[in-house]
């Protein structure tokens, strides 16, 4: 408590000597980087670094209203001049609605880009040059090809904006060269009927925390909600009376609206009464032992992955193994009763049915039907050949 105090104490007398009277996550950044000034983020002192990790909790606890367990992100910092235009071309893009995930890589990939400025003394955007872009490009060779495509993209892009914003004299982005790369698509992992029911049968619900899995376990498979919605879900958010379940998407922030199946409510009710810890906080799945905080996403990886172990499911190092797997095996039990590919869409909460056509592959009885049949080899194919 006292490291929180002395850093946020720090964070209220830089915003009082700036002006700003609220708190903002640019307010945030705009006080690590005042704080490092030049230096590097392992070059800073321990107590330093506890001070950038405060703010970046209180960044956290501004925009999602929770903090995690575990350590925040690391910062990647942008120190210098070149930096500072890379801060304020990731400030551009965080404007655009990129997610936070996004900003990181951004963030991450920059930093690897500036470190390369700076083994090769270039410390203003002007010095760098074609050989110096075509140099850096070359560097990548050992990288694995979805981050050297994702390095040369933001690379590109941040080329692009210093010609745009008047920062270059010419354009650099062309001389980043095509990398030809494309994201081969994935079968979903996915488990029969079968398998669910023994993965649902396997947990025992005689203790608080089987009641939690078991309708956790459920809510995943019966509706096909993401982890991080089943974790997040409230009090606010069933509508008993209706039976239903209403929520924004945290993924797509659509609006979803579900039936409240009446297994899915038995074992809600069943939690709620006799297994959820007295807490005040407004969601519905809680740890079991104190601090009785909410459940994150890797938590639930967990707990599926625990009992199809129970169950004696084999999965293979192919088939995945977490509550999104579940989440697969919806969307192939509803095409195996031929449900329409737009309810599929709206059951799982896809923005359009495009999304949803990425589980038609896993429909092997569709599939077949679409085979052409091969053709008959003609007796002259095999003369000569039956000696070979």
């Amino acid at each position: 408590m006292s490291q929180y105090r002395s850093a946020w104490q720090r964070l209220g007398t830089f915003m009082n000597d700036r002006g700003d009277v609220n708190y903002s996550a640019m307010c945030g950044e705009a006080f690590i980087y005042h704080l490092i000034g030049s230096r590097k983020f392992e070059n800073l002192d321990r107590w330093e670094q506890d001070i950038i990790y405060c703010t970046n909790v209180l960044t956290e606890f501004l925009e999602t209203g929770m903090i995690k367990f575990r350590r925040g992100q690391k910062f990647y910092d942008l120190w210098g001049a070149v930096g500072q235009t890379m801060q304020a071309y990731i400030a551009e893009k965080k404007a655009f609605g990129l997610s936070s995930g996004t900003l990181t890589a951004y963030h991450k990939d920059l930093q690897h880009f500036l470190a390369y400025l700076d083994t090769h003394d270039i410390a203003d955007v002007h010095a760098i040059t074609a050989t110096v872009v075509i140099s850096y490009t070359a560097t990548l060779g050992f990288c694995t090809p979805h981050i050297r495509h994702r390095r040369l993209s933001i690379v590109k892009g941040f080329l692009r904006y210093l010609y745009d914003r008047g920062l270059a004299a010419e354009d650099g982005s062309p001389l980043v060269p095509r990398d030809q790369y494309s994201k081969q698509p994935v079968l979903p992992s996915t488990y029969t009927r079968d398998e669910i029911a023994a993965l649902i049968a396997a947990i025992d619900r005689s203790s608080p925390k089987g009641k939690r899995d078991y309708a956790m376990v459920l809510i995943t498979a019966r509706l096909g909600l993401r982890a991080t919605d089943v974790c997040d879900l409230g009090f606010e958010n069933l509508r008993w009376e209706d039976s239903v379940i209403i929520l924004n998407q945290r993924k797509t922030g659509e609006r979803i609206e579900l039936p409240l199946l009446a297994d899915v409510g038995a074992a809600l009710i069943d939690y709620l009464k006799y297994g959820r810890p007295v807490s005040e906080l407004p969601f519905i799945f809680l740890h079991v032992n104190p601090p009785y905080d909410r459940l994150n996403r890797t938590t639930l990886h967990s707990i599926v992955s625990l009992y199809l172990r129970r169950a004696g499911i084999v999965f293979e190092k192919e088939r995945r193994h977490g509550p999104h797997a579940l989440r697969h095996s919806l969307a192939g039990v509803l095409l195996a009763k031929k449900t329409p590919v737009p309810v599929i869409a709206a059951v799982l909460g896809h923005r359009s049915t495009e999304s949803a056509r990425f589980y038609l592959r896993i429909d092997l009885q569709a599939l077949r039907q679409c085979a052409l049949k091969v053709p008959a080899v003609p007796p002259a194919f095999y003369v000569g050949r039956s000696s070979r």
